[in-house]
């Protein structure tokens, strides 16, 4: 066991964050927190660092256990470079290793028991280095730090140049190559690109100590965690398996308490029902009957009512107009900056009710893409084309458009002043901000409350292309999948960055993802990109280094023409046998429908005694069974 936590409670300003939190952490366990924001997961790891104090409660370390802590912000005040700073990490080895190298010089000229004094520190030093795996330090601290998305050119930079992001980055690295036999790590995602959150999910999986992480990645937490406890409505719940399992057990859970609390309600109001029509009967025998009742009601312990969740609210998009079936066409689109070459050439078509994701590295292009097709930004050479009645709808993931001194409902009458209070309301509601939070100040929000009142303004404008940027950033479980199910069913068009693959996997009918200073297309959802990753990435090099990409040549179109065109081949057929299959069970339904109305007829005494409309039934009924036959004939044949 790594630490146990026995009942632990806290609250801020006489109001309870949480109680009651008992779990343990066992040698190399993997464990998720989670919660949506505000419920007091970051503080659960600040008390068990013993940053800030619980109020109730303790906590027990198993002794000589390390424990090492990554916060969401860093403050990185170095004048090291980027490796030193990660290097520093691994001093105790670097100093190991040169106290060995002076051995081995001091050996030289020794003699006697100096010499065996010597070599029996020189033997003992040299087994806990390679303990230690002192030989592979420097790859281990170059391959940390590429992992963490850091190129070779960027290790001599200053750590005090570095961005927010950079920095914490630098302290992840650094935290990881320190190896504590548990790690905490509050939201380490938020800056890693895709590649780099794989990476560190491989690191994590097989990292030999204990990880206690807090994150709103479910495909991160999915493949790493194997326990989660649960931060939310003031109490502290534990359950066994990945994000997946514990989404199930969680609603199991619920309905279960609910059915019993529900269960129990129809039972006291039966006893109430009982109790009150004995003392109608106003005699002495059922009067002490009621009382008996009555006792035995008091003695109940009532079930507490499941609080209501904010987990069910759904917002249907529609766009005002339908825009053609051309929503935008790209064509030799080029960007550098300097020189630094983001993308050349690119090709590239959306058609009206595609979602597609724009995935890649950080710093590749995919924000600056976004900015050139909104005007924001120039390319360097190529077009770009909007269809017919296109309206194009921004997300800017900084959330520059809000007006601070607003409130919420403010921030959406103004700008949509012809909207009822209701709608308002319901819209604002479906973002999870219900009652008084409408009256908040814009200026008061979170991170993740900002992004989902930009996302609320955003859907209400009359716009059928959707262009988002990272809209999934600084928000919680729930309010992602709000967002998930109301791209799905939204019948505009939407073009978006991001790095959360839960998110792309659910949302994403096609995927470009920017490598190679172009953009590669795969024709499904993130799942699907992963199965085809490795071939068109082959692909591409190859035909990268054969000098095929020209000018002349759109470099997309020629690194996948052939993988793509198989694609929507492929797609064409699956739409065109999906649409046979329904079409076939239409007729099915119609046929046997008549054909039970021509039993009906057969059976009317009217029918059956008039010879020449017996024969027509008759007639009608054996083609309609042998129309049945061959369409049920056909249906099988689609099946298969």
């Amino acid at each position: 066991m790594i630490f146990s936590c026995s009942n632990l409670g806290k609250s801020f300003s006489g109001e309870t964050l949480f109680s009651g939190g008992t779990f343990r952490i066992e040698d190399k366990e993997k464990a998720a927190i989670v919660g949506i924001n505000g419920a007091g997961k970051s503080t659960l790891l600040k008390i068990i660092i013993g940053e800030i104090p619980a109020e109730e409660g303790e906590i027990n370390f198993t002794k000589g256990k390390t424990i090492g802590y990554l916060a969401q912000h860093q403050d990185l005040n170095s004048d090291r470079t980027i490796y030193e700073e990660v290097r520093s990490a691994r001093e105790h080895i670097f100093a190991m290793e040169d106290e060995i190298r002076r051995l081995e010089r001091e050996m030289k000229q020794a003699s006697g028991d100096a010499l065996s004094a010597m070599m029996e520190t020189y033997t003992r030093l040299n087994h806990e280095f390679e303990l230690q795996d002192g030989y592979a330090c420097e790859s281990e601290i170059t391959g940390v730090l590429k992992g963490m998305g850091f190129t070779e050119d960027e290790f001599g930079k200053s750590c005090g140049t570095l961005s927010g992001g950079q920095k914490t980055r630098v302290s992840l690295g650094k935290l990881l190559l320190s190896r504590p036999d548990c790690i905490l790590l509050d939201e380490p995602t938020n800056h890693l690109d895709i590649s780099s959150i794989v990476w560190l999910e491989g690191y994590l999986k097989n990292y030999p100590g204990a990880v206690v992480v807090v994150a709103h990645d479910r495909y991160f937490l999915d493949r790493i965690v194997e326990k989660v406890i649960e931060v939310e409505m003031k109490k502290i719940t534990v359950y066994q398996g990945n994000y997946s399992a514990y989404a199930e057990k969680k609603r199991q859970r619920r309905e279960a308490q609910m059915k019993a609390w529900l269960n129990q309600q129809q039972e006291i109001k039966h006893q109430e029902a009982v109790i009150e029509k004995l003392r109608s009967f106003n005699r002495e025998k059922s009067i002490k009957r009621a009382e008996s009742r009555e006792k035995m009601l008091a003695k109940v312990e009532r079930l507490e009512k499941p609080q209501e969740l904010k987990d069910s609210m759904f917002f249907t998009l529609e766009p005002h107009v339908t825009s053609g079936n051309d929503v935008l066409t790209i064509e030799h689109l080029s960007k550098s900056f300097g020189s630094q070459q983001l993308f050349r050439n690119v090709h590239i078509e959306i058609k009206r009710g595609e979602r597609v994701a724009v995935i890649g590295s950080n710093g590749a292009g995919k924000t600056t893409l976004l900015k050139i097709i909104n005007g924001l930004m120039d390319a360097d050479s190529g077009s770009i084309t909007l269809g017919a009645k296109v309206t194009i709808g921004y997300y800017d993931q900084e959330q520059q458009l809000l007006t601070e001194e607003n409130t919420l409902f403010e921030e959406i009458s103004n700008a949509y002043p012809d909207l009822d209070n209701t709608t308002i309301r319901n819209t604002l509601a479906a973002f999870l901000f219900t009652g008084d939070d409408a009256f908040k100040l814009v200026s008061s929000l979170s991170g993740g409350e900002r992004g989902r009142l930009a996302l609320a303004k955003l859907i209400l404008s009359p716009c059928n292309f959707l262009i988002l940027d990272e809209p999934t950033n600084h928000l919680d479980m729930t309010s992602k999948e709000i967002l998930e199910q109301a791209l799905c069913h939204y019948t505009g068009t939407v073009l978006y960055v991001s790095h959360d693959r839960y998110f792309v996997n659910k949302t994403a009918t096609r995927i470009l993802e920017l490598a190679e200073q172009t953009f590669i297309q795969y024709l499904g959802n993130y799942d699907y990109y992963l199965e085809k990753k490795e071939q068109m990435t082959e692909l591409v090099r190859r035909q990268a280094s054969s000098g095929k990409l020209s000018a002349a040549e759109p470099a997309a179109e020629t690194a996948s023409s052939l993988d793509w065109k198989a694609q929507k081949e492929e797609q064409a057929r699956k739409r065109k046998r999906e649409n046979d299959i329904r079409k076939a069970e239409e007729a099915i339904a119609k046929l046997e429908e008549r054909d039970a109305a021509l039993d009906e007829l057969l059976s009317m005494e009217e029918n059956y005694t008039d010879v020449e409309k017996l024969l027509k039934l008759n007639k009608e009924k054996e083609e309609l069974q042998e129309k049945l036959l061959e369409l049920m004939d056909e249906w099988e044949k689609l099946q298969e």
